[in-house]
């Protein structure tokens, strides 16, 4: 016998608290509420006390379709991201985000996997359409210099690249003085060279962390030796590493970021090179997990949360009208530990 089933009445919507609530719980108008809200007029100080009060009481959310019609702003930035999973890429666009938000405004994300100019083009303008204010590109690709350079005209733009030639603002960690550091730490220590395991060639900050690191090298009269070449991944670090391994004169090694760095750690430990015993090793990024490295790594930090700061500052001046510099670099920041006998 077939099992009768009861229809089910669905359940009534939850109905969320709107600008008349808050004036009714206030004891204002409306009009009171949206002056509080959109910052559109004078209002007394002890009203806006209990506007806002009544608005956390309720736990009222002012629609921002309604609030860019009032006041002409969206409060809302957009973001290009390009390879935001690594951890370079995905810690600026925390610090991007984390500006932002203190400062009340919210985010849009568009990522792009290509960074060829249309792509990011089209990017800026799928962002535009949503009735951003200002739209941040992170671009650490060779690829995206040219769309830099021919970034679309009428929307304040801020670029996140290790880069000079761009006609918009840009901002970044001084890469370049960071591996400079890393390398003089490692000559330092009586090394008479140091090697290098590069990043992609294809990515600005690798171009510039091995740059400096040759440069360095040449300043102090050390050569050079021939550089190895990773993706950012712990397995191309391996590999690296166990070619290494054949280097018997090989004192020094500067990877150009953590994660390669690790897998570097792996090969040398497996080829039974000890670190810091034998060779001394220094990385890039200082990702949380490298103080518990096999040793703890010495590396490079990187301020992504005033890259953040920064890049949200120079957006808002270009919103608000004014001239912001052409260039603003964060400084880098070497941290000893153990894989450089610290």
């Amino acid at each position: 016998m077939a099992k009768r089933i009861e229809a089910r009445e669905p359940a009534p919507a939850v109905r969320l608290p709107a600008l008349t609530d808050v004036a009714s719980l206030a004891g204002v108008s409306h009009m009171t509420v949206s002056r509080v809200i959109n910052e559109t007029g004078p209002v007394r100080a002890e009203t806006r006390e209990k506007v806002l009060a009544a608005i956390e009481e309720l736990g009222y959310r002012p629609n921002s379709t309604a609030r860019a019609l009032a006041t002409g702003r969206s409060r809302n930035l957009g973001v290009v991201a390009l390879d935001s999973t690594l951890f370079g890429p995905a810690s600026t666009l925390f610090g991007v985000e984390l500006a932002a938000r203190e400062a009340g405004y919210g985010i849009a994300i568009a990522s792009v996997s290509d960074p060829r100019r249309d792509a990011i083009a089209r990017a800026v303008d799928s962002l535009r359409r949503q009735a951003v204010e200002g739209v941040v590109v992170i671009a650490p690709h060779v690829a995206a210099k040219p769309a830099l350079r021919a970034a679309p005209a009428g929307i304040p733009l801020v670029a996140v690249a290790d880069t000079d030639r761009a006609s918009i603002p840009v901002v970044s960690v001084d890469q370049r003085d960071g591996a400079r550091q890393v390398t003089e730490h490692l000559l330092g220590l009586g090394h008479r060279t140091v090697w290098h395991v590069a990043g992609p060639a294809d990515w600005l900050e690798a171009r510039a962390r091995e740059q400096a690191w040759r440069r360095t090298l040449k300043k102090h009269d050390a050569e050079p030796p021939p550089v190895l070449r990773g993706d950012w991944s712990p397995r191309s670090g391996y590999e690296a590493g166990k070619q290494l391994l054949g280097e018997r004169d090989l004192t020094a090694v500067f990877v150009a970021n953590d994660q390669m760095a690790l897998g570097l750690l792996r090969a040398f430990s497996e080829g039974g090179r000890s670190v810091p015993g034998e060779v001394h090793v220094a990385g890039f990024d200082d990702v949380p997990e490298s103080a518990f490295y096999p040793p703890p790594l010495t590396t490079v930090r990187q301020d992504f949360i005033e890259v953040g700061r920064r890049t949200f500052g120079l957006l808002q001046e270009q919103i608000e009208g004014a001239a912001a510099p052409a260039r603003s670099l964060v400084p880098a920041e070497l941290v000893v530990r153990e894989s450089t006998g610290a």
